[in-house]
């Protein structure tokens, strides 16, 4: 997969200290990924990188929204998302990224990508369920809920299969109180 030039950070013209970037996050950086879970995105991602003589700090924080579509009803909301993550560049022999907060560059590179970074950083930040606010609060009006209202069993049909048990049943967890 190619990289994409703007989220390539060259280093090596930084002087030590803190320096900021910031990138504004649309569908067209997902469709890169080939990830279409969203149906449209608006997210700021800052990036802060500080360079030390030995090794590279970099502090990734996201903010904004997604709309999704809600596992419950399907219906598109727009879902917040905040979300921050470290990570430290060392220099050594060989390529390694098998460390989740730790990257290891060889000795001759000049800049870092963070595109999976950033990417990894915004989908992880996702909730599981994905339930629009109207269903939690009640005041979605779907045809989906209505269905599922309709089709769930109805508190008089609990009670009624309580009553129907087989009496044996009763006899035996008498044996459980009379200790």
């Amino acid at each position: 997969m190619k990289p994409l030039k703007e989220f390539t950070i060259p280093f090596v013209g930084l002087k030590e200290g803190k320096h900021l970037f910031e990138y504004e996050i649309y569908n067209a950086f997902f469709e890169y990924f080939e990830y279409e879970d969203f149906n449209s995105s608006n997210l700021k991602v800052n990036v802060v990188l500080e360079k030390k003589t030995t090794l590279l700090e970099l502090h990734f924080e996201v903010s904004g929204t997604v709309n999704v579509n809600c596992d419950v009803t399907n219906e598109p909301y727009e879902q917040p998302l905040e979300s921050e993550f470290d990570l430290v560049v060392k220099f050594g022999e060989e390529y390694n990224d098998e460390n989740i907060d730790i990257l290891i560059i060889p000795h001759g590179e000049y800049e870092i990508s963070i595109q999976q970074y950033v990417y990894e950083l915004i989908v992880l930040s996702m909730p599981t369920k994905r339930v629009h606010p109207g269903v939690e609060d009640g005041t979605l009006d779907s045809e989906i809920l209505e269905k599922l209202e309709e089709l769930s069993p109805k508190q008089k049909d609990i009670k009624k299969d309580q009553e129907e048990i087989d009496p044996r049943w009763n006899t035996l967890k008498k044996l459980l109180t009379d200790k």
